[in-house]
């Protein structure tokens, strides 16, 4: 006979896995339900044809120029030395003061130079004197000689006397004559009229002739600009001075302007008056000079300057907005709209800029309408509506800065299942046979 104790573990066992298979049962129905009711997502809407604004090219005189850089030049630049050793006894101008011509800068201690000049002198004195004495002593020597009282010899003698008198005062007339530019050099003065920098020297110091340097001098006006340019653009020059459309730079005067550091327009000039003789093999660059008035002393040397040198004569351009051009791996473009309102891509060759505007040597035509505005939002291919310049209404941005337009994603309303309804589990009867009393569930 089983054990009461055994059986009573076993039936609630049993109860608890008809549960689970039951309950498993059950959640897949209902699962099953809830998806087949779910309503399915809408289409999405239609993408709104995008908006840009075109604008069609203008035709101008141009000027074709070439911009580089360069460098501000002295025209004079000296730097000082004294010519005599001695001790510096004075400096009369103040550092990066401007200076003129002849101005006094520094004065070396004069007196031993005062002394050699005085020795100096006194041998000129003696040996004049003496050459006077042996003219009067030949003059004397050929009238004796024409009344026989004297020799040939003997005026022969005195006249070669007379002669080596002359030439060793000739002599000392020479050294008189650096005894007084030595002298002279004691006192310096400015060689140019210009802007000086500090000394370098301070009064007290030895200064060795011609090794110790003392200070510079600038000259300010006019100034020299100096600038390269590269090879291709000099062979472009060389051809057309071949085909005879302009005179080269070494035969006629050609204005640059050029601007600071600190500008943006430029509007200050100067003239080309100095071509290299051959290109650098360093840089494959020819060194060209300009020559820049600077009456109010604003230019010094040194300052960076950039400069817009002119290539050929003006002639007709087409141009387009420098907004409108865009970059492909290097290569300049731009969005047409044809007559169907399409996006064309155009490569374009571009030239020189003037005032925001871009000289568009090939690839479009003065009737193309050139997309300016919302180059982001198009591509090739694509309808656009095409609105013009000056019709449109609103600021332009650039097409550097406009985002893209995108679409707001669609969302499908959220499908709610209708409730369902569990059927009741009914009790295991002691047989071991399950009973399910199952309602039908509502309809969605």
């Amino acid at each position: 006979m089983p054990d009461p104790a055994f059986a009573t573990d076993r039936k609630p066992s049993g109860l608890m896995s008809l549960s689970v298979i039951v309950s498993w049962g059950l959640s897949l129905m209902l699962s099953g339900g809830m998806t087949g009711c779910q309503k399915p997502a809408g289409p999405p809407p239609a993408a709104k044809i995008p908006e840009v604004i075109v604008a069609y090219p203008t035709r101008e005189d141009v000027q074709e120029f070439e911009e580089t850089t360069g460098r501000l030049v002295a025209r004079e630049s000296v730097e000082i030395r004294s010519r005599v050793s001695g001790y510096l006894e004075k400096a009369f101008f103040v550092d990066g003061a401007n200076v003129q011509q002849g101005e006094p800068l520094f004065h070396i201690d004069a007196r031993p130079y005062d002394a050699e000049l005085a020795r100096a002198s006194a041998s000129v004195a003696q040996s004049k004197a003496r050459v006077d004495r042996l003219k009067r002593q030949e003059d004397r020597a050929r009238k004796l000689f024409g009344t026989k009282n004297t020799t040939q010899e003997e005026l022969d003698l005195i006249s070669a006397d007379r002669s080596e008198a002359e030439a060793g005062l000739d002599a000392l007339v020479a050294t008189q004559t650096l005894a007084e530019l030595n002298h002279e050099y004691t006192r310096i003065n400015s060689p140019i009229t210009g802007r000086i920098s500090r000394r370098l020297i301070d009064p007290g110091n030895l200064i060795i002739a011609d090794e110790t340097p003392l200070v510079s001098v600038m000259s300010l006006n006019p100034i020299y600009a100096y600038f390269d340019i590269d090879e291709r653009t000099i062979l472009r020059v060389e051809r057309l001075i071949r085909e005879g459309k302009i005179l080269s730079p070494r035969d006629t005067k050609y204005e640059v302007l050029f601007a600071l550091a600190d500008e943006t327009e430029f509007t200050r000039k100067g003239v080309i008056d100095f071509l290299d003789n051959h290109l650098s093999t360093t840089t494959g660059t020819l060194r060209l000079r300009a020559t820049v008035e600077n009456e109010n002393l604003l230019l010094s040397p040194g300052m960076f300057i950039r400069l817009h040198v002119p290539i050929g004569k003006p002639h007709p351009a087409i141009m387009v907005p420098e907004g409108a051009l865009g970059s492909d791996q290097g290569q300049r473009f731009v969005y047409v709209v044809n007559q169907e309102d399409e996006v064309v891509y155009r490569r374009v060759q571009i030239g020189s800029l003037k005032e925001g505007r871009r000289v568009i040597e090939e690839g479009v035509v003065a009737t193309d309408r050139v997309i300016v505005s919302g180059l982001q939002r198009v591509r090739a291919g694509a309808k656009v509506q095409p609105k013009l310049l000056g019709e449109a209404q609103g600021s332009i941005e650039p097409a550097t800065t406009s985002p893209p337009t995108t679409s707001p994603p669609t969302t499908a309303p959220p499908t709610t299942a209708p409730p369902t309804t569990t059927p009741p589990v009914n009790a295991i009867p002691a047989g071991g046979k399950l009973t399910v009393d199952a309602k039908e569930p509502a309809k969605p």
